[in-house]
């Protein structure tokens, strides 16, 4: 069976190197418009691109660059070529759309007139590489197949819905896929997740830094979208915010504050720690994941409240004081794509 439906695909990146060109290589057939938008890269990213025949965008770097901002150029551009484009996948550059993704979203929109996005499993294609991949790869198997509340990046959009919502938050720097997502579902949108693997993720992280600039993102993103959509009914982040606030700022400080006082036996706050990496890698265990995703995923849930409270207190901050949101980055350059087009005989 095979979807009658026209395809679009927005691909989004900045210094992607080798990851752009599998990107770019999984969607590029000659059979749907393709989409580039580059966020300034030096690598030789656009060249790659209009190589293979991608329409290419650079976005305005004098506005702060978020990723959203680059979905919807490459949105808008994509609509003026090809108007009659009904669904539109948009893909990060560091991933690569496994084969056959495209037609089983494209036929899962078909058959669900009511569901307006389109997610399957992103998976790592380096899992073993690092403990910091590994924890991803389990991040990114986290949710349930069905009917769902929010999507990734790597999703398939229903083109008249996303122009009717106005597509993503401009000023969103990370989350913003939860944020699109509420708004969907508040016009009456659902979400539908299928049992299919959609991509092959690079996450490149190898450094305990990268991994507390990313959940530091995520704490932002928490703060960020929960003062767009945290009041009743939606609550979105409520609790995850809560939670930061709790055991990320007020238990920590307070225990040791109070320690002098308490002949330090304030400090056994801390066992709550430990207790909860514990309580996750057994729980996530029990769930048919190995031991050895297990164990990094819980030990970075029993520890991410720490930069997850970093970038809560970053956006009040930032918030009160009227400061522009930038993106919080934790990836630094791939291979240059000269270099990888003379190693592959490109």
């Amino acid at each position: 069976m095979t979807s009658s439906h026209k395809i679009g695909v927005v691909v989004i990146g900045r210094n992607e190197g080798d990851r752009l060109l599998r990107s770019l290589d999984s969607v590029v057939d000659g059979s749907r418009p393709v989409v580039y938008v580059d966020s300034g890269s030096t690598d030789g990213s656009c060249e790659a691109a209009g190589d293979r025949g991608v329409t290419v965008v650079n976005l305005d770097l004098s506005i702060p660059f978020t990723a959203a901002r680059a979905r919807n150029a490459g949105f808008d551009r994509l609509r003026e070529q090809d108007p009659d484009v009904e669904y539109v996948q948009f893909i990060d550059g560091d991933c690569e759309v496994v084969a056959g993704w495209l037609e089983a979203a494209a036929i899962a929109l078909d058959e669900n007139p009511t569901v307006v996005a389109v997610c399957g499993w992103r998976r790592e294609r380096y899992p073993d590489r690092s403990s910091y991949n590994r924890i991803c790869d389990v991040e990114w198997r986290m949710g349930s197949v069905g009917e769902t509340m929010h999507f990734g990046g790597d999703v398939m959009l229903r083109a008249s819905a996303f122009a009717a919502v106005g597509g993503y938050g401009n000023s969103v720097i990370a989350a913003e896929d939860d944020e699109l997502s509420v708004r969907l579902r508040q016009v009456k949108g659902s979400i539908l997740r299928i049992d299919h693997t959609s991509t092959l993720h690079d996450a490149n992280i190898h450094h305990l830094s990268q991994w507390w600039q990313r959940a530091k993102r995520c704490g932002y993103a928490y703060a960020q979208v929960n003062s767009l959509h945290g009041a009743p009914p939606e609550r979105k982040f409520v609790k995850e915010i809560r939670r930061t606030w709790l055991w990320g700022v007020i238990v920590p400080v307070g225990a040791i504050v109070l320690a002098p006082f308490t002949t330090g036996l304030s400090l056994l706050a801390f066992a709550r720690y430990p207790l909860t990496a514990l309580r996750t890698i057994l729980g996530t265990h029990k769930r048919g994941f190995s031991w050895e995703e297990s164990i990094p995923w819980g030990l970075s849930c029993g520890a991410s409240v720490f930069p997850e409270a970093f970038g809560v207190i970053k956006f009040t901050s930032d918030r009160l004081l009227h400061r522009q949101h930038k993106i919080i980055e934790y990836k630094g350059a791939q291979t240059p794509v000269a270099n990888t087009v003379q190693i592959t005989g490109r």
